[in-house]
C-alpha cells in the first residue's frame, strides 16, 4: 500500500515519542496505537496499516513495508538495525535527532536565501511597475523600455514571463536532483558549476556523513553502515561485497572507503581518523556539520549572486528609461527651437 511521505517533522516527533515509549518498557503495538492518534489526519492511514501488521505479530521493520513511502529507507533500516541489536530504543532516539538536525539546517538555508530572494523579488517588482507605468492606465503612452511592453497588457506579458521562468525553474531542478542521485550525466555539469557544484556536493557528502555516523553509532558493521549511508545519499553509492572483499584482504575501513570513487577524500580521511581513534559515529558526526555549513554558505552565495544581478538589470533598465525620457525631452525641444 503506498502512502503519503511523512514530513520530517512529524517523523521527528514521532520518532523521539516512540523512543521514550519503548524505553520505558511500553510495548511497541500499544505505543504506536496511541500515537497513530496523534499524528496528523492525512498520516493516519500509514500508521493504521503498520499497526495491522504490529497487531499480526511482525516486527516493526517488516511492519514499515506495509505503508512504502511513508517512511525514508535510512529510517526503516535503522529501525530494522535496532530491532536485531536489541537497541530499538537508542536508535529511535539517534534516528529523531538526525532527522531534526536535517530540519534545523534546511530551516537555517532558508533563512540565509530569504535577502536574495527579497532582492529578486523586488527587482521584478521593479521591473513591472515600470512596464506599467509605460503605457498609463489606458496603454497609450510611450514605451520607456523599447521593448513593445507597456501598459496592463505588458504586464500581464512580463507576469507570464516571470511565473513561466519560475515553473520551468522548479522542473528543471527536480529533473535535475533525480539525475544527479542515480549518477546521470548532470553529475558531471553540476559538479563543476562555480558554487552551486561544491555546495551540491557538500550537502551531499554531509547526507552520507550523517547516515554513516547513525549506523556507527547503532553498532553496525561496515558493510551495513555503508548501505544505509548509500541509502541516504544515493549518488555515492559504494557497492557492499567490494568494500567487505577490501576489508577482508586486511585494508582497513579508511582504506577500503578510499578506493571507491565516489566519496571525497576529507570524509574518507575523518572515517580514517575515527577508526583509528574509536570514535568513527562522533568523526562523521562532526564532518557532516563542516559539509552542511559550507552548502549553505554555497547556497545562499549563489542566490546573492542571482539577486545581484537582479539588481544590477533593474538598474540598466533604470539607467535605459532616464536615456529614452531625455533623448525624448531633447528632441521636442530641438523641434521647438529649429535650425540655428
Amino acid at each position: 500500500m503506498g502512502s503519503r511521505r511523512f514530513p520530517d517533522a512529524v517523523l521527528a516527533a514521532l520518532l523521539g515519542r516512540l523512543s521514550i515509549a519503548v524505553a520505558a518498557g511500553v510495548d511497541i503495538r500499544r505505543a504506536w496505537a496511541s500515537e497513530s492518534l496523534r499524528v496528523p489526519r492525512d498520516c493516519r492511514a500509514g500508521m493504521q496499516a503498520i499497526g495491522v501488521g504490529l497487531q499480526a505479530g511482525e516486527p516493526l521493520d517488516a511492519a514499515l513495508a506495509r505503508a512504502t513511502g511513508a517512511f525514508p529507507p535510512i529510517v526503516v533500516g535503522m529501525i530494522r538495525a535496532g530491532e536485531r541489536t536489541g537497541r530499538l530504543a537508542e536508535v529511535l532516539r539517534d534516528t529523531a535527532s538526525t532527522v531534526e538536525r536535517s530540519i534545523r539546517t534546511r530551516r537555517d538555508l532558508r533563512r540565509s536565501l530569504v535577502g536574495p530572494a527579497i532582492s529578486i523579488a523586488v527587482a521584478v517588482l521593479a521591473v513591472a511597475v515600470i512596464v506599467l507605468a509605460s503605457g498609463g492606465t489606458g496603454g497609450g503612452g510611450p514605451d520607456l523600455l523599447g521593448l513593445g511592453l507597456a501598459g496592463p497588457r505588458g504586464l500581464a506579458t512580463v507576469l507570464v514571463a516571470v511565473a513561466a521562468i519560475v515553473v520551468a525553474a522548479a522542473v528543471a531542478c527536480r529533473t535535475l536532483a533525480r539525475d544527479w542521485h542515480r549518477g546521470g550525466p548532470s553529475r558531471l555539469v553540476i559538479a563543476r558549476l562555480p558554487v552551486i557544484g561544491a555546495a551540491v556536493r557538500a550537502g551531499e557528502a554531509a547526507s552520507w556523513c550523517r547516515a554513516a555516523s547513525l549506523a556507527a553509532h547503532a553498532g553496525l558493521g561496515p558493510g551495513e553502515m555503508v548501505v544505509l549511508a548509500s541509502s541516504a545519499a544515493p549518488g555515492l553509492a559504494i557497492e557492499r561485497g567490494r568494500l567487505e572483499a577490501r576489508l577482508r584482504q586486511g585494508d582497513d575501513l579508511g582504506a577500503a572507503l578510499a578506493s571507491q570513487a565516489p566519496l571525497p577524500r576529507d570524509v574518507v580521511e575523518a572515517v580514517a581518523v575515527g577508526e583509528a581513534t574509536g570514535t568513527t559515529a562522533e568523526t562523521l558526526d562532526r564532518v557532516a556539520d563542516l559539509l552542511d555549513d559550507h552548502s549553505r554558505r554555497g547556497f545562499a552565495a549563489a542566490a546573492a549572486v542571482a539577486g545581484g544581478i537582479a539588481w544590477m538589470g533593474a538598474a540598466c533598465l533604470a539607467g535605459l528609461i532616464a536615456y529614452r525620457v531625455v533623448a525624448g525631452y531633447s528632441g521636442i525641444i530641438l523641434k521647438e527651437i529649429g535650425p540655428p
